[in-house]
């Protein structure tokens, strides 16, 4: 059996935000960073683009939340690994 080097994982860093002025507002990207692949969502995680659709995208392709927090009270980061 031949060894083999484990694959590493694919990491998505989004940052977010929602207007202030309209309250219940939804999210939209801001921008985002990629580690690895984000096939099929990458045309999603473009800015000015609603998280809420990219975020279910990537989690119907085995990505998990790994971390996402507010950084302030309008915007925040979502942390995503597959």
């Amino acid at each position: 059996m031949p060894i083999t080097i484990p694959r590493q994982p694919d990491l998505v860093l989004v940052a977010w935000t929602r207007n202030p002025l309209v309250p219940g507002s939804k999210r939209t990207i801001t921008d985002s960073r990629v580690s690895g692949s984000s096939r099929p969502c990458t045309c999603l995680l473009k800015p000015n683009l609603l998280l809420r659709p990219a975020a279910n995208c990537l989690k119907l392709n085995d990505f998990r939340v790994i971390s996402s927090d507010k950084t302030t009270a309008v915007s925040g980061l979502a942390l995503l690994q597959r």
